[in-house]
């Protein structure tokens, strides 16, 4: 099976993007570790696939894959790259786009200058929800020793609170917490520093990934975890190693995020 491929990146979060309107490709004859080996294969750190929904008023429905070929629920980077792939290779001519994943419906929305405004829904805090298996709801839990916060923003999130993030260890904690046997479908691990209420710097460990340059669903829950514990204000710059997010949350409502969508190269391979 010989598949055609366009490489993108959000703030250095990578993907390869494949166009599945015809149906003519099957995610399971790929073999994802790989195809996301940097040095056998593409590389890339999330796969997205654009296909056909059967929704009335959705425009899309779109599918992502982590690199060990773990499908999941939902992407802020992949989110604003697809968005900017179906505009620019004229799929839709909207600017306005409504979207199917295994979360739900997001709203894409694509400015003039080619950022991509991503609303993400509303944050979920209800444990069997996220999924992670605490008996009752808080703001912070304990976990090896340590405070965290964890929430869902489609897909389940833990944030840690803590100073000098550039020179920190972080694989050793995040692989902890995500083989703590708290979070069923596994955890992406932020490490969050706070710069000034409206400023934070952020690293992300995602399960069955790593650490990647930027996290766009980790951006999310770190404000949100922030403002819910009013240490942020409701907009927020959050530097992450691949550039910068702007996220804007309000206790109660939508987490919409805003930021850049690249194209690297096209390609083809044979798998």
């Amino acid at each position: 099976m010989k598949i055609n491929f366009t490489k993108m990146h959000g703030l250095g979060n990578d993907f390869i993007v494949i166009d599945n309107l015809d149906n003519s490709f099957n995610a399971k004859l790929i073999n994802f570790s790989q195809l996301a080996n940097r040095h056998i294969g593409i590389g890339f750190d999330q796969l997205l696939i654009i296909e056909s929904s059967n929704r009335s008023n959705i425009d899309f429905k779109y599918r992502i894959f982590n690199a060990d070929g773990q499908e999941v629920q939902q992407c802020g980077n992949g989110a604003r790259c697809f968005a900017l792939y179906v505009f620019e290779k004229g799929l839709s001519d909207k600017r306005i786009l409504n979207v199917e994943t295994l979360n739900g419906v997001i709203e894409l929305i694509i400015n003039d200058d080619s950022s991509v405004i991503v609303n993400m829904g509303e944050p979920e805090f209800t444990p069997s929800k996220i999924p992670a298996n605490f008996d009752n709801q808080h703001k912070k839990y304990l976990i090896n020793g340590i405070e965290i916060g964890v929430l869902s923003m489609g897909n389940p999130h833990a944030v840690i609170l803590t100073n000098n993030i550039e020179n920190l260890e972080i694989e050793m904690t995040a692989k902890d917490i995500q083989n703590s046997g708290y979070f069923p479908e596994g955890v992406n691990v932020g490490f969050m520093e706070i710069n000034t209420p409206n400023n934070i710097s952020l690293r992300v460990y995602e399960r069955g990934v790593g650490e990647t340059r930027a996290c766009g669903t980790g951006a999310c829950a770190a404000v949100v975890f922030g403002v819910e514990n009013d240490l942020l204000e409701n907009t927020v710059c959050v530097s992450l190693p691949g550039g910068d997010l702007n996220i804007n949350y309000k206790k109660g409502s939508d987490v919409l995020m805003t930021g850049p969508a690249e194209f690297v190269f096209e390609g083809s391979i044979e798998i």
